[in-house]
């Protein structure tokens, strides 16, 4: 799924926040709702204007944002945390 296809950034829409195209739902309040183990079709019940594939779109962008900017977790000695 290419999510630029559904995710936008305007600075006159939620002061340039990701959000869904064609709407005010911000992506991180999806994750929000991700997070707290809401279900897709839980989501999509719950904001009407977005699609399961809106969904789906935010949880690629979080994956390629992860993968673009979070560093590699550190080395932990073996054994470590036990």
């Amino acid at each position: 799924m290419d999510w630029r296809e559904r995710i936008v950034s305007d600075p006159a829409i939620c002061h340039g926040k990701p959000t869904l195209k064609g709407t005010r739902v911000l992506v991180s309040v999806v994750l929000s709702h991700l997070a707290h183990g809401d279900r897709i079709e839980t989501i999509v019940d719950q904001f009407p204007s977005l699609s399961e594939d809106d969904v789906r779109a935010v949880i690629a962008f979080a994956a390629q944002a992860a993968a673009d900017d979070l560093p590699a977790p550190s080395p932990r000695a073996a054994g470590a945390g036990r």
